[in-house]
């Protein structure tokens, strides 16, 4: 078989350890569940995946459909993978959940670039119920960082609210793609809340809340509400004025929000 060349604009990093492949399989979520894989490339962990459950996959790289077919004729066949070819966002788009006939666990290598948005997305999607994903460390430790640490930002209020479990399975170097990248990247495992959902405005409240980091919160908030407003919630919460973003609680942003709806103060964009 002819050797296939990583395509930067797809944000291609073939995993080549089998042994972090193995703890992929290990970690997966015993359950009945189907399994969706976005971006299979030469379908390695696809491989494992098969011999377990149903995989359904979205390939948007055209030169690797063919190779996968060839590969996975088989289990194709008998109906053990199916492979969509396009843009997984498209996907998303148009039909608001990647798996529309029951609960799903999303289980992937993700290119850095898009790794972000693709979590947020399985965050919104009411049947994906496990994400399993590699990602770039960096974006892995805000996803599953704690109040008080210092990666804490949003997207670790996202995933404390939507999630009853989240950690970080294996860390893995450089050395275990083809080609390399630069930095050290994360398997990370969320397990959602399905009866948890994530409004845009609390999102919005949550960018608003953490737009400057090393400011006083309520310096932030006050660009989205009003200060009197702010300042009775404060007191009715037992907030201390000076707090920091990353020194709150999810449960406590989730009520600062909640106040606000509540009193009818519409949050200014």
């Amino acid at each position: 078989m002819e050797k296939v060349i990583a395509k930067k604009k797809f944000g291609q990093n073939f995993l080549k350890d089998n042994t972090v492949l193995q703890k992929i399989i290990e970690a997966m979520p015993k359950n009945d569940n189907k399994v969706v894989e976005i971006g299979p490339g030469l379908g390695d962990l696809t491989k494992e995946l098969v011999k377990y459950k149903e995989v359904i996959a979205y390939e948007v790289d055209a030169d690797l459909i063919g190779l996968l077919k060839e590969k996975f004729d088989k289990e194709i066949q008998n109906s053990k993978l199916t492979i969509n070819f396009g843009d997984v966002l498209e996907f998303w788009e148009k039909n608001k959940t990647l798996y529309g006939e029951g609960k799903y666990d999303l289980i992937a290598n993700l290119p850095y670039y898009i790794a972000t948005n693709i979590i947020l997305k399985a965050f919104d999607d009411i049947n994906c119920e496990n994400i399993m994903v590699m990602v770039q460390k960096e974006v892995a430790d805000k996803f599953i960082a704690e109040v008080g640490d210092r990666e804490f930002s949003a997207l670790g209020v996202l995933t404390n609210t939507i999630s009853t479990q989240s950690k970080i399975v294996v860390v893995v170097p450089p050395e275990s793609f083809e080609p390399a990248p630069k930095v050290d990247s994360a398997v990370i495992y969320i397990k959602k809340n399905l009866s948890v959902s994530l409004e845009k405005r609390f999102k919005d409240f949550l960018k608003s809340a953490f737009a400057s980091p090393r400011k006083k919160l309520s310096k932030n908030l006050t660009a989205v509400v009003s200060k009197a407003g702010l300042d009775s919630i404060y007191k009715e919460l037992d907030i201390k004025d000076d707090i920091r973003p990353h020194e709150l609680s999810a449960s406590l942003y989730r009520q600062i929000y909640e106040k606000v709806i509540k009193n009818g103060n519409e949050l200014r964009n």
